[in-house]
């Protein structure tokens, strides 16, 4: 039996497993909390540092009360730290640093600020749609043309940069969260592109600033210029906060919209249903976070000798939150492998995280979304797959998602009187 768990830990970050993980999660879940799961942690670089040997948690109870526990599992990532890639920020931050940071972010990255953004994210899903009937008469890779672009060119915006540099940010996101497969020294080159992009856009900025320019309203600005408490961000936080929207916001979305766009495409009756009653299409979100919702785990580390499910987990021991598994499991959430956007407990999701570490992008992430299904329901009478159909991410467990979605989009048939 012992041999037989372990068989199924180390399998945990195998292709096989990242492509479709749940199967897997159901067989171990009974024998959880378990040790021996090596994995890395996002902006790390394997090949050249050691993956960590951590506990899985995977039943909903256990996930949501380590992740709502922040002073027992912390946040903080030493090897991260100590890798060649720059650290994030809140993701990686513990209380009571934490709450400054975010006390100053949510300053910037206001509700309002979000709010006001939508004719913008509109006006873009309609651009993009454009782009691509003008293209290819409707058929499309929809990850990179669609899913990728999207939350790129709108990020791109609330920063205040340059457009061009919008087709960087892929490429940048799936190298620091591993969700390409790449040598070392390409991820390594990708991590440092990043990181000396943005020290040298904010510190232009910043130093604009300083200058008395009159520099114009975007997020950037608004992250050096917030002040709470008579506390201000410093410049590398900055930074370092903007590497966090690109390589965590833009990823993770890109992988939502993906997996959105592909229930439709193989779901025609509910695509049909939200096209009649588009109230519904919050739940359809939900539902897609809840049973194929894009992040799958975070590591945390204990800093106190627990006991988890019978188990006792030590300082010092990593941890890795299964969130996607607590989302799958029956006992929050009957016949878990259904798409049923009518459960009455899908506000319980785990998706975005809870306590102090719920997605500050989260309400970025779902305008995107919902923008982008109104559109496909108002321009096409069908989105269904075409070519090879579309094929999962296999990099990492880190995120779940399609590496390729190929999708024919047809056009709603005029009215001649029109």
């Amino acid at each position: 039996m012992a041999d037989d768990i372990a068989a199924l830990v180390a399998d945990l970050p195998s292709g096989d497993t990242i492509a479709n993980p749940y199967p897997l999660y159901t067989r171990l879940r009974p024998h959880a909390p378990v040790q021996g799961y090596r994995d890395y942690p996002p902006g790390t670089v394997p090949g050249e540092d050691e993956p960590v040997n951590a506990w899985v948690l995977l039943d909903y109870d256990q996930v949501s009360k380590a992740a709502r526990d922040h002073r027992t599992f912390s946040s903080r990532d030493p090897l991260q730290e100590g890798s060649s890639a720059p650290t994030l920020m809140l993701v990686n931050h513990d209380n009571p640093e934490h709450d400054r940071l975010r006390n100053i972010v949510n300053l910037a990255f206001s509700r309002k600020r979000i709010e006001e953004l939508s004719p913008y994210v509109s006006k873009m899903v309609h651009t993009l749609l454009d782009e691509v009937e003008s293209a290819s008469g409707g058929k499309v890779e929809a990850m990179s043309d669609i899913c990728a672009a999207l939350p790129a060119r709108v990020m791109v915006h609330l920063l205040g940069l340059p457009n061009e540099i919008a087709a960087k940010f892929r490429h940048w996101g799936t190298a620091f969260m591993l969700s390409a497969d790449l040598t070392p020294e390409e991820r390594q080159t990708s991590n440092v592109e990043l990181y000396t992009y943005f020290v040298e856009q904010v510190t232009a900025m910043d130093e604009a600033l300083a200058a008395g320019k009159d520099v114009p309203d975007s997020l950037m600005r608004a992250l050096l210029t917030a002040e709470a408490d008579g506390e201000k961000l410093t410049r590398d936080e900055v930074i370092r906060f903007c590497l966090t929207l690109v390589v965590a916001g833009a990823e993770t979305t890109t992988f939502l919209l993906g997996n959105l766009l592909h229930h439709l495409a193989t779901m025609p009756e509910m695509t049909e249903r939200l096209r009649a009653n588009r109230d519904d299409i919050e739940g359809f979100m939900n539902e897609s976070l809840r049973h194929s919702g894009p992040p799958q785990r975070l590591f945390r580390i204990a800093e106190a000798d627990v006991e988890v499910g019978g188990q006792q987990i030590r300082k010092g021991d990593w941890v890795a939150l299964f969130f996607a598994a607590a989302n799958h499991d029956p006992a929050m959430f009957p016949d878990p492998e259904k798409f049923d956007i009518d459960r009455t407990n899908l506000n319980k999701q785990l998706t975005f995280g809870v306590g102090v570490h719920h997605c500050l992008g989260s309400a970025l992430a779902k305008a995107e979304a919902r923008e982008l299904m109104n559109a496909l329901l108002d321009r096409y009478g069908a989105i269904t797959e075409t070519g090879s159909g579309s094929e999962p991410q296999r990099a990492s467990l880190l995120n779940h998602g399609l590496a390729t979605l190929n999708l024919h989009l047809t056009p709603k048939i005029k009215d001649a009187a029109q």
